[in-house]
């Protein structure tokens, strides 16, 4: 299960319908701010925005990675990131142009026409050094570990990250991508920005009247995989962030993930429940949703409140997480966000 919980934060996307466009739903609650009348969401931007101005970096450096090891990178021109989370905030900084390749959960417009070389951390070590890169990002989980080690007897320097966990991981893992690519003054720079829009949405956050309580499920119809996520699972900071509760959590969870029971989902009692987009498709929407036992004595099964946001950002807390916070937001409130 913890293979799996690191997948989710690294925004697991196995469908090949990863590169759907953001297919967000929200279900009535009449003037309750528990949740929004059904409607079309905002989508969440398929693009990133990179930071005005393209950094110089100032190489060689050596920095230290997730793993203990400290790793020199003297060059970083065919730079190869191991997951979307990570490929996003190298195009972020302004280094886009660098990439050379991308793992199958880069969804964003600038990365699309990349190779793809790794597919959900099973990595291809021949792929990626076919590409003759000068740097790979990876995160401690990514693996086969075989691979990593492959790469890394090759000569070329690895620098692991850990997966993010929550918003407090946003700025950390920022920071650990641009000291590696020799460019810490624009990864400060970003965090600030990325912090400030993060805080900014929050502050449109109703404070009056119940929390919502909302379960997390991890669904992927095709493998008959369905999770409710609990103490761990990567999504109680951002429903804690967007003034929900976590329902997993809340109901004793201490699991990163959970199979689905009726009687568990019965003990969330979530008001609302919050998918990846791809996952929801997996099952036939919200009417093949409802029909997983247990959801539909639920509160949010019966009024058929469902938040979704892209499987490729939806935990990757990254440059994109304000997007991801204000989607959530909005479904969860409607026009009672402000």
């Amino acid at each position: 299960m913890r293979r799996l919980r690191t997948r989710l934060a690294g925004a697991l996307a196995p469908l090949p319908a990863l590169a759907l466009a953001l297919a967000l739903t929200a279900t009535a609650c009449g003037g309750s701010p528990r949740a929004a009348a059904a409607k079309p969401a905002a989508t969440t931007a398929d693009r990133v925005e990179p930071l005005s101005g393209t950094p110089s970096p100032k190489l060689p450096v050596t920095v230290a990675s997730a793993d203990g090891r400290k790793v020199t990178v003297r060059q970083a021109r065919r730079i190869v990131p191991l997951s979307g989370s990570l490929s996003e905030i190298v195009f972020t900084l302004g280094l886009g142009d660098r990439v050379v390749a991308r793992d199958i959960t880069a969804t964003f417009r600038q990365a699309a026409k990349l190779p793809v070389v790794t597919r959900n951390h099973d990595v291809s070590a021949e792929g990626v050094l076919s590409l003759e890169p000068d740097l790979v990002l990876a995160e401690t989980t990514t693996g086969p570990e075989e691979a990593i080690d492959q790469i890394r007897e090759a000569g070329v320097p690895v620098l692991l990250v850990r997966p993010a966990q929550g918003l407090d991981d946003v700025g950390p893992r920022i920071a650990a991508v641009a000291g590696a690519l020799g460019v810490p003054a624009a990864g400060k720079e970003l965090t600030r920005r990325t912090e400030g829009r993060i805080a900014a949405v929050r502050k449109g956050v109703p404070r009056e009247g119940t929390k919502p309580r909302v379960a997390f499920l991890y669904l992927r119809g095709a493998a008959s995989v369905y999770l409710i996520g609990g103490k761990g699972s990567g999504a109680t900071s951002l429903l804690e962030a967007a003034g929900a509760v976590d329902a997993g959590v809340e109901s004793g969870l201490t699991k990163d993930f959970t199979a689905i029971t009726a009687e568990a989902l019965v003990k969330a009692a979530p008001d609302a429940i919050l998918v990846m987009t791809g996952g929801l498709e997996s099952v036939g929407g919200i009417d093949g949703l409802v029909k997983i036992p247990g959801v539909a004595q639920t509160p949010a099964g019966m009024d058929r409140r469902v938040v979704s946001v892209e499987d490729g950002v939806l935990l990757g807390y990254g440059p994109r997480t304000d997007q991801v916070l204000k989607s959530v937001v909005g479904q969860l409130y409607g026009a009672d966000a402000q």
